[in-house]
């Protein structure tokens, strides 16, 4: 099967959606399909074994993301062309726009792509943009993958926010109304949880029976135990995009400074992009004078992102909601002890005081105290962290998420199942 996936922004480091297309595409090549990916910059990690189109846009995100390209590789001139200026501008604004510029973009691209390539599927990694549109409109079968409703986010971020501004601005940037109008229309929708599919049908209108669930899976020949590095006492580690509201940074950092008066030295390594291109969380720190208890890591290769859930005593995922909270998954994979809350999928991943633990979410004083029943009890962490691993060993894998996937494709097409392709699948694929 020839498949095409559509991906605004591949990047590992924009999140669940660049880990969630590495992967997959990744297992379906390893499957004998032949993939690809249009993808908009920061651009994807992708396995050697699957074919890559970076498409080349003016947006605002692409000069952010690749300056010296956007300034001294293109033609200058063609930053003025109307279509790429209104693209810059109006990116800045509204994140609707950049799924939209690109999407027809991916669009274009996609059909010149098909005079020399007939793609059995194309699979839309959440753009849920009117390109997307354009592609089934132009005979295209397409299937898309929702991790969770932004509808969600933008509630999360008007929660969070500190005046009337901060609130328009977050409206504007949303782009809810055009992805329910794309996701209403598209033959099948792929979701990763059960929580997800609640919230979509939900939030978009999907009638049920278009709807598939599918767990992400967790490569956990990578992230696994590593008996020689030794857990550093009291190290808490957060991995995610802190400045996305939706994750809960701001709660973390409150329940660090509520436990300050404890004797107990706990410091705090924060995985995200360096301290300088951020602006919550430094803000935060500064503000209740938690310099000296918090690291800022930086981005880290995936051997030194797997070695430090090895070297920390505890994770948390502080999220407001998560479709499926991929750094918990893997943290547990390490046999690490995660926190995290009830928000969203987690309970479909963690069970609470088993695999995990849970508080409710937008709580620092309950993070708080969770923190400091974790720290003050190894046996407990002990217990959680091996059982979290065999949770992870048991329920989810890639392998058996691409196979789920491909049943949806064949579904979608008409086409009955090899059943070569729903076999179980050895742990080694992962």
């Amino acid at each position: 099967m020839k498949i095409c996936f559509i991906m605004y922004q591949g990047n590992m480091y924009s999140g669940g959606q660049g880990i969630y297309l590495y992967y997959l595409t990744r297992e379906l090549a390893r499957m004998g399909h032949e993939v690809h990916v249009l993808a908009g910059p920061p651009y994807p990690t992708l396995d050697e074994s699957v074919v890559g189109h970076n498409l080349e846009t003016h947006s605002y995100w692409s000069f952010h993301h690749e300056k010296q390209n956007f300034l001294f590789e293109r033609n200058p001139l063609t930053h003025f062309h109307p279509v790429n200026f209104y693209e810059f501008v109006s990116t800045r604004i509204a994140l609707s726009s950049l799924l939209l510029t690109f999407s027809v973009r991916a669009w274009l691209k996609l059909r010149e792509l098909s005079r020399t390539h007939r793609f059995d599927i194309v699979h839309d990694n959440q753009t849920l943009s009117y390109g997307t549109w354009l592609m089934q409109a132009s005979g295209f079968p397409m299937v898309a993958t929702i991790h969770h409703p932004l509808t969600i986010d933008l509630q999360n971020a008007l929660r969070q926010s500190r005046s009337v501004y901060e609130m328009a601005r977050r409206i504007l940037w949303s782009p809810w109304v055009m992805q329910q109008v794309v996701a209403r229309r598209l033959p099948r929708v792929i979701v990763v949880s059960h929580t997800t599919r609640r919230a979509v049908q939900e939030a978009f209108g999907l009638a049920p029976e278009r709807v598939r669930v599918i767990h992400n899976g967790i490569d956990s020949g990578q992230f696994r135990p590593l008996p020689e590095v030794e857990r550093q006492p009291g190290l808490i580690l957060y991995v995610g995009n802190s400045e996305d509201r939706n994750k809960g940074a701001r709660y973390l950092i409150e329940a660090l400074h509520l436990l300050g008066q404890d004797r107990r030295d706990y410091h705090l390594a924060l995985v995200d992009h360096e301290r300088k291109r951020l602006k919550l969380v430094p803000r935060l720190v500064d503000q209740y004078g938690l310099s000296s208890r918090v690291h800022f890591t930086g981005h880290l290769s995936t051997e030194e992102l797997v070695r430090l859930y090895n070297q920390a005593t505890l994770v948390v995922s502080p999220s407001l909601y998560e479709g499926f909270g991929l750094p918990a998954a893997e943290a547990m994979a390490c046999g690490t002890p995660v926190l995290a809350t009830t928000g969203g999928a987690f309970p479909e991943v963690i069970d609470h005081d088993e695999t995990g633990w849970l508080v409710p979410p937008g709580d620092s004083r309950a993070l708080a105290d969770a923190i400091r029943l974790l720290m003050e009890d190894p046996e407990l962490r002990d217990r959680l962290g091996r059982a979290g691993r065999e949770s992870i060993l048991e329920r989810f894998n890639w392998r058996k998420a691409a196979a789920e996937t491909l049943a949806v494709y064949e579904e979608l097409l008409g086409r009955p199942q090899p059943a070569s392709q729903a076999a179980a699948v050895p742990s080694s694929a992962s």
